[in-house]
């Protein structure tokens, strides 16, 4: 009997660990409700009163491109989630800008006080152009998990040159432009010229070029379109008019031929921090992180932000948000699996601050985010 009770009591205490194992595993399988892996990759987070809303690409088995449309799940503590069905369907309509088998990339839903709407905005290609069409898309609802009603989709600020880019010598960049093939890609001419705005001015009339993106409200309610633009070489913050469903015109161009992409923003204590990856397809690279005192620059770039195994690599991972719970930040990357695209996987883990307020990503097998939330709800 005495042997009975001493290996039940080290059966519990092995046990132990397990009952109060944190939930959240960066990289691993993430079941819904149903027992699905969930499905809403290059997402991002709306919290709307105790609830959490997860907006993301539904993926399919074989292809990348939007046979589905943009998920939508819900929790309250970030660690289980409900699958609340498609927020924004794909047609069959044919010639929509939404027609299946478009690009629908990383959508990003926010609520407007102003309208009491809910405004998600999104990376579009047209179906059959590849990546070639460079486009936002915009739709809105009146409940978080919609469902979603498109409005439009276009370049970004057509016709309008950015703040930090106010008198560019048009006739040289014309002039450049024309210069094919002498003046190469990549050549240190070449690189000049694209600082000084030539695919700015190239796009100028019909647009600026909008790709991997996120929309960033700040805490006066001010609205920002984040964006890779200029053939993924520059990243555009763009100011959104007050409904959050088109821009003002102001728009500035960071780090022009840095090649940044998957930009993922936050503010903590009144400093600007935005991570972003380089550009290498679906295989992971390197994060890169910025700094600014103003949404409007100068943005000053930082180190890699990650820490532990694999943290060159972003630990295999390319960023797509950052959510704020009170005074503390989430990272959020996702796993790409392009041969497999329904299981790419997601990273998710708590971001903390250097001495000197710097962020830092540091891995973890598994983590809790109890202590955030409950000093949220206080």
């Amino acid at each position: 009997m005495k042997r009975l009770i001493t290996s039940a009591l080290l059966v519990c205490a092995l046990a132990l660990p397990q009952t109060i194992m944190a939930d959240i595993k960066p990289g691993q399988i993430w079941p819904d409700d149903r027992g699905v892996h969930v499905n809403a990759h290059g997402g991002g987070l709306l919290k709307s009163g105790n609830t959490f809303y997860w907006f993301g690409e539904h993926k399919s088995d074989t292809t990348s491109s939007a046979m589905v449309g943009v998920t939508c799940y819900s929790s309250e503590d970030l660690e289980h989630w409900t699958y609340r069905g498609v927020a924004l369907a794909v047609t069959d309509e044919k010639g929509s800008d939404i027609e299946r088998g478009c690009i629908l990339e990383r959508p990003k839903v926010v609520y407007c006080e102003k309208t009491g709407k809910y405004v998600m905005w999104f990376h579009l290609e047209l179906k059959g152009q590849g990546y070639a069409a460079a486009r936002y898309g915009v739709a809105v609802a009146d409940k978080a998990e919609g469902p979603y009603r498109f409005i439009r989709s276009g370049r970004v600020c057509p016709g309008v040159w950015p703040e930090n880019l106010a008198n560019p010598d048009t006739a040289a960049l014309t002039a450049a432009m024309n210069r094919k093939p002498e003046l190469e890609w990549w050549t240190p001419e070449w690189m000049d010229y694209v600082k000084k705005g030539m695919f700015t001015w190239r796009d100028f009339k019909g647009g600026q070029m909008a790709r991997d993106q996120t929309v960033y409200v700040d805490d006066d309610g001010k609205a920002y379109h984040v964006f890779s633009s200029e053939e993924n070489l520059t990243l555009i913050i763009a100011e959104l008019t007050d409904d959050y469903t088109a821009h003002t015109g102001r728009y500035v161009r960071v780090a022009p031929g840095g090649q940044n992409e998957a930009p993922a923003l936050m503010k903590r204590n009144g400093t600007y921090w935005m991570i972003t990856s380089g550009c290498t397809g679906w295989a992971p690279n390197k994060a890169r992180m910025f700094k600014a005192e103003s949404i409007w620059g100068p943005w000053e770039q930082l180190p890699n932000p990650c820490v532990g195994p694999n943290a060159d690599l972003t630990f295999g991972g390319q960023s797509t948000y950052i959510q704020q719970l009170g005074d503390e930040y989430m990272f959020m990357a996702d796993i790409w699996r392009p041969e497999h695209p329904s299981d790419a996987r997601y990273i998710w883990l708590p971001i903390t601050f250097k001495a000197d307020g710097t962020p830092v990503v540091e891995w973890q097998d598994s983590w809790s985010p109890k202590a955030m939330l409950e000093k949220v709800k206080k």
